[in-house]
């Protein structure tokens, strides 16, 4: 969870922002209840809604605003003004707008020139356009604190998802498997509350037991939309080729592309599986353990490593290769490079044909899980 905080200069002002709207509603409740003092009377402290449907509704929450930071309470002492996710701040029709924009300068001023003794100004934002000039002018006054989502298109996502289930459980007193672990990332993805809300969920589920298995993730987790991609994948490993057309599917008939679900899913899936395989059978590495392996894999040389999935921040993105050993054993190399050279063939037909895209990416799954030799001999025996 990207989270960042810069100082203020003068302590009255502070921004929670982020797109983890369920990490910024928590943390700035707890700032809010902080300055406070946790007693909030009613008359004392103000709380405006910043949602706006319209650029004249922006420009009214902004002199609601200015009014409240300038009214010293009736009964005197501190107070504090809260606006409260103002929606007006992103980048979008309303936020452009000149209304608003007037509405936003005329509150820039108001703090410019300086509150009043007591009186302390909380902002909060879900998606606020930080190339703005009301956004410079926070970051250089203001405690801010931004909590973006995890970026789930980027590589070494599940390792940050990771640290974040594991703090957070060790909170509630739960301890995961590691395959549990896994399965839990993938199954809840990366939003703050719903992994809240998850781990809530299997702490009440478990009762005196402590340890979360992988049975007890899949009765308690429902499917993300990262769930499903995961499952697609999952499925291939298992060579179930029905379980994976069908959740195909079901992402189609919700109206996901079909190049959206190969890039997503099976394309990872097919590549992850091909270096767990040559890592696998190719490099001694020990495989049983996550933290053992991916010491391994970045103690190797250079040369050996460099075509491996790469994290921006350094280092071989370890995750998605080590989930793929155990699917990776039951295909052979030559399969897997079948497989590859099938998915690269249906990427190319869903882009550049007017082919049937549930067709193509039936076919493809077909492809894949034949490619599967023990899934065939299982079939004989």
């Amino acid at each position: 969870m990207a989270a960042k905080a810069k100082s203020s200069g003068g302590g009255n002002v502070f921004v929670v922002a982020g797109t983890d709207e369920g990490l910024v509603k928590e943390r700035a409740l707890e700032l809010y209840r902080e300055m406070t003092g946790g007693v909030d009377d009613g008359f004392t402290h103000e709380t405006i809604d910043g949602v706006a449907d319209n650029s004249d509704k922006a420009h009214e929450i902004c002199g609601s605003t200015i009014q409240a930071l300038q009214t010293l309470p009736m009964f005197g002492g501190d107070k504090v003004v809260w606006l409260r996710n103002a929606s007006f701040l992103s980048d979008d029709v309303t936020g452009r707008s000149e209304r608003t924009l007037s509405g936003v300068e005329a509150l820039r001023k108001v703090l410019e020139a300086g509150l009043a003794d007591g009186v302390k100004f909380l902002v909060t934002a879900s998606a606020p356009d930080k190339r703005r000039a009301f956004w410079k002018f926070l970051e250089k006054v203001a405690d801010v604190q931004v909590h973006d989502r995890i970026d789930t298109s980027r590589e070494g996502w599940q390792d940050q998802v990771a640290r974040l289930v594991d703090d957070r459980a060790r909170e509630l007193g739960l301890r995961f498997e590691s395959d549990a672990l896994a399965l839990f990332v993938m199954l809840a993805g990366e939003a703050t509350q719903q992994i809240g809300n998850e781990l809530e969920k299997l702490d009440l589920y478990l009762g005196e037991r402590r340890t979360v298995t992988e049975q007890d993730v899949f009765t308690m987790v429902p499917l993300s939309r990262a769930g499903i991609v995961f499952e697609i994948g999952n499925a291939l490993q298992k060579g179930d080729a029905a379980r994976a057309i069908a959740l195909i599917d079901q992402q189609l008939e919700q109206g996901d592309s079909a190049i959206a679900i190969i890039r997503a899913s099976i394309i990872p899936t097919v590549r992850n599986l091909f270096m767990a395989k040559v890592v696998g059978d190719t490099m001694k590495v020990p495989t049983n353990n996550y933290q053992s392996f991916s010491g391994a894999l970045d103690r190797l040389p250079e040369i050996e490593r460099a075509w491996l999935p790469q994290k921006k921040t350094g280092g071989v993105n370890v995750y998605p290769v080590f989930l793929a050993l155990r699917g990776a054993a039951a295909f052979t190399l030559d399969g897997l490079r079948t497989a590859m050279e099938a998915t690269l063939k249906a990427d190319q037909a869903l882009v550049t044909t007017g082919l049937d895209h549930r067709l193509v990416l039936h076919r493809l799954i077909a492809e894949i899980t034949a490619t599967r030799p023990q899934k065939r001999m299982a079939g004989r025996s």
